[in-house]
Parts: C-alpha cells; sequence; structure tokens
C-alpha cells in the first residue's frame, strides 16, 4: 500500500510548509495512486506534497476513496490496510468537514458555475480551507473560482 511522504519509520518529512500556496486534492488523485497508470506517479507526488507541503483534502475525499477503494479497485483493499492508510495518508491532512456554512457554500457555487452537487462540495471545501489550487481531474482545468484555480495534474500524461 503506498504511504508517500513517509520515511522508512512511518513519519512525516517536516518540510517547509509555506513553500507553496496551499492547495486542495481531489479523490481522483487518491484513486490513481493505487492505479498502474502514468497517472500514478504525479499522484503520488501531489500526496507527498500535501503531507510535506501545505496540502489538506475534506471528509467527502476520505469517503469517496473508501468507497472506490472497497468497490471499484481491480482487487478492493483489505480493510486493515485500508485502515492504516486511513490514519497515515488521509486524516493528517483532512481539514473541511460538514457544517451550515460549507453546504450554503456548495449551493451558491452549484448555481452559480453550474457544477453538479458534490462537485460542488469539493470546490467549497477547499475554498473553505482557504486553498489557493484545486488538484482535480473532473473539474474544468484553469477555472478560477473566486481565489483559486482547478488544475489538473493529468492533463500532460
Amino acid at each position: 500500500m503506498p504511504i508517500p511522504g513517509r520515511n522508512s519509520h512511518g513519519m512525516s518529512s517536516m518540510k517547509d510548509k509555506n513553500m507553496e500556496g496551499k492547495f486542495f486534492l481531489d479523490t481522483n488523485v487518491f484513486v490513481y495512486s493505487f492505479d498502474h497508470s502514468k497517472k500514478r506517479e504525479a499522484a503520488l507526488e501531489l500526496i507527498k506534497k500535501a503531507h510535506t507541503r501545505n496540502g489538506c483534502i475534506s471528509y467527502q475525499v476520505i469517503q469517496e476513496f473508501i468507497n472506490v477503494a472497497l468497490k471499484k479497485f481491480e482487487r478492493p483493499v483489505r480493510h486493515s490496510d485500508l485502515q492504516q492508510y486511513l490514519h497515515k495518508v488521509l486524516f493528517p491532512i483532512c481539514e473541511v468537514f460538514p457544517s451550515e456554512k460549507l453546504y450554503t457554500e456548495t449551493l451558491d457555487i452549484s448555481e452559480r458555475w453550474k457544477y453538479s452537487f458534490y462537485d460542488s462540495l469539493i470546490i467549497a471545501s477547499a475554498l473553505e480551507a482557504q486553498c489557493n489550487i484545486l488538484y482535480s481531474e473532473d473539474l474544468q482545468h484553469n477555472q478560477k473560482i473566486r481565489n483559486m484555480i482547478i488544475v489538473n495534474p493529468f492533463i500532460k500524461l
């Protein structure tokens, strides 16, 4: 099971988290980290940066990843391995949780930019976490929403 950004003792390296703007990772980044395509290395590098710099996710990313890992992977992840991945990779960078404000913002984004509810929830979560960049393959590359830009990290692969 890939656990990026960890040394041989399983600890995060302590690099300067302010070397670049804060960023948010969408679920597809974590899914591709288990893939055998060209996207895997890019995904692993982003996850490593999330742990060593200034990256984050939301509860939604965790839920979506668990669902995919258990039901849609060619070889589903064992529960014990998934629990380890949750504790070492996902939980440490999870910053956004459900709130009335988050859902209100989600509906505003959905109405204004015409994204689905769940895509709008990812965008609202990234904005709530005050991210400058949202890395996602599923949204419009280079679109600016408020003070944040959406970047497809796999576009050149």
